[in-house]
C-alpha cells in the first residue's frame, strides 16, 4: 500500500512503548508521527503498554510515560491498553499454533520436543517456512524483502509461561485492528516475523513505515546513556511543550514551505507520512534551543508569566521572603527575547533578589578592557549616575560620557557595570533594568563594593 492510499482509508495507528525507562526523543518522535498521521487522516490514535517483560517493568514509568505524553499534547483515542493483562488471548494463540503444526515446544538445549500443548518449563518457537519470500512495501523506505531461509526458528512463548514481544506485538496489532505500524527504523528487521506469525493467525498486514534513526552530532545513534535523550529532563529545563512537538516533527520530515518554527496545528495541516525522510536525522540542541526561544518570545505576556512561575519559586536561588512580583513582572518583560529556556530565567533576574549579585571571576575577566582598569570605569560610572535623572536615557547618556573621557564605546564601558550590577556579562537590558526595577542607592552600592574589590 503506498502513502496516499495509506491516508486514503479510515486508520488506526498505535503507540506502545514499553515501561522499561523514561519516554526519550526517538520514542516522542514516534508517539508525535502516529499522533500526526492518525489526525490528519481520520483516523483512530491507540496507546498501547507492552509491558510483557516483568522484571524491568516499573509502574512509575509507566505513570512517567503518560504524564510526558500528556504534556506534549498527544492524547489517544483509545487505552492505555496493558499487554500484560491479555497474557489468556496470547496463550490461545500459542496454543493454536502448536496444534496447527506452526509452532513447537523446545527444551533448553532448543531441541524440538513432541506435543501439542503448553508444558510448563518449555519454550514454544514458531516454526519458519523454507523458502518463502516475505515482502512489503514499507512508506517510508518503498520495497523490502527478507527471505524466510535467512531466518530461524524464533521464540513466541517463554518457558516461564509469557510471550515474547513479537508475538504479542503481533496478536495486539491483529486484535486492535492496527492497520498502519508507524515506528522506528531499528525494529525493522523484526518485521518478517511478524508477517509470518499475522498470516498465520489469519489477520491482515497492517502497513509499515519506519521511521528514520536519530543521531548525535558524531552521526552515532542516539544513546540512552550517552545522550541528553529524556523528554522529562528537557521538562525540567524549561523547554516548552509546544517547542518539544515542533522540533520533534522535524526529525525526518520537514513542511514544503521550509517554514521550521510553526505552531502544531499548522504542522498537522502539512503533515504527510509519505513525506518523511529515510536518511538519519540529526537531533541538534542549538536548534532545539533556536525553536524553543522562538516559541517563548512569540508568548503573550500573561501566558509567560505564568509559564515561568515555576522558575521563580520555592526553588530559585533567592529568599522566598526577598522576591518581589512587581519588579520581578517588570523584569520579564525585559528579558523575555533573551532566554533559550524558561530554566535560563533566574540567572537573568537573580541579581534583583540577592543582597549582593553573585562573585564570578570569570565574569569579570570578560569585562575588563585592555588600556583602561575597570576602578576607571566604575568610579567614573558612579560619579555620573549619582545625580543625572533616574532613566533608561539619561543613565546611557552619562555613561557614554564616561566612556567618551576613557577613549571607549558604551558596550566596553559598560561591560564591567554589568558585572558590578548583576554579576553576569549576560543578562537584561541594563540601563532599563537599573531605572526601573533597582534604587540609584542600591546600584551606587554595589558599584562601590565591586570597586573596592578590584
Amino acid at each position: 500500500m503506498t502513502a496516499s492510499s495509506l491516508a486514503a482509508v479510515t486508520c488506526r495507528v498505535r503507540f506502545a512503548p514499553s515501561p522499561t525507562g523514561y519516554l526519550h526523543v526517538g520514542s516522542a518522535r514516534t508517539a508525535l508521527f502516529n499522533w500526526l498521521h492518525a489526525r490528519s487522516t481520520g483516523g483512530t490514535y491507540v496507546l498501547r503498554i507492552e509491558d510483557t517483560d516483568a522484571e524491568r517493568n516499573r509502574s512509575e514509568l509507566t505513570d512517567s510515560l503518560l504524564a510526558e505524553l500528556e504534556w506534549l499534547g498527544l492524547d489517544w483515542d483509545e487505552g492505555p491498553f496493558y499487554q500484560s493483562e491479555r497474557r489468556d488471548r496470547h496463550r490461545e494463540v500459542v496454543e493454536d499454533l502448536l496444534v496447527r503444526g506452526l509452532a513447537y515446544l523446545c527444551d533448553a538445549d532448543n531441541h524440538e520436543v513432541a506435543g501439542s500443548t503448553l508444558v510448563d518449563g518449555l519454550a514454544v518457537r514458531f516454526r519458519m517456512p523454507a523458502a518463502e519470500t516475505v515482502a512489503f512495501e514499507d512508506v517510508v523506505r518503498g520495497e523490502v524483502s527478507f527471505s524466510s531461509d535467512d531466518l530461524e526458528d524464533f521464540v513466541i512463548w517463554r518457558s516461564n509461561g509469557s510471550p515474547m514481544f513479537l508475538l504479542a506485538n503481533a496478536v495486539d496489532d491483529a486484535d486492535m485492528g492496527i492497520t498502519d505500524a508507524i515506528r522506528g527504523e531499528d525494529l525493522l528487521a523484526g518485521v518478517p516475523k511478524v508477517l509470518l506469525l499475522l498470516d498465520a493467525i489469519g489477520s491482515p498486514r497492517p502497513t509499515y513505515a519506519h521511521l528514520p534513526l536519530l543521531v548525535n552530532e558524531r552521526r552515532k545513534k542516539l544513546s540512552k546513556r550517552r545522550d541528553d535523550v529524556s523528554i522529562g529532563d528537557y521538562r525540567a529545563r524549561g523547554y516548552l511543550p509546544e517547542a518539544m512537538v515542533n522540533y520533534l516533527a522535524l526529525l525526518g520530515w520537514g513542511p514544503p514551505d521550509d517554514v521550521e518554527v510553526r505552531p502544531l496545528a499548522e504542522i498537522l495541516e502539512l503533515f504527510r507520512i509519505g513525506d518523511v525522510n529515510k536518511a538519519a536525522a540529526f537531533f541538534d540542541l542549538k536548534k532545539l534551543e533556536h525553536v524553543n526561544a522562538t516559541h517563548l518570545r512569540a508568548l503573550e505576556r500573561g501566558e509567560f508569566l505564568e509559564r515561568v512561575a515555576p522558575w521563580v519559586g520555592d526553588a530559585a536561588p533567592w529568599p522566598t521572603e526577598s522576591f518581589d512580583p512587581v519588579k520581578f513582572s517588570t523584569m520579564a518583560g525585559l528579558v523575555q527575547e533573551k532566554l533559550r529556556t524558561l530554566g535560563d530565567m533566574p540567572r537573568f533576574v537573580d541579581f534583583l533578589f540577592l543582597e549582593d549579585p553573585v562573585d564570578d571571576p570569570e565574569s569579570w575577566e570578560k569585562a575588563m578592557v585592555k588600556g583602561v582598569s575597570a576602578a576607571e570605569i566604575l568610579d567614573g560610572a558612579a560619579l555620573a549616575m549619582a545625580d543625572c535623572p533616574w532613566e533608561p536615557q539619561a543613565l546611557i547618556a552619562a555613561v557614554s560620557e564616561v566612556g567618551e573621557s576613557l577613549g571607549l564605546k558604551l558596550g566596553k564601558v559598560q561591560a564591567p557595570i554589568r558585572v558590578a550590577v548583576t554579576g553576569r556579562t549576560v543578562g537584561p537590558p541594563l540601563f532599563e533594568a537599573m531605572a526601573e526595577c533597582m534604587e540609584r542607592g542600591e546600584v551606587l552600592r554595589r558599584i562601590a563594593r565591586a570597586r573596592a574589590r578590584l
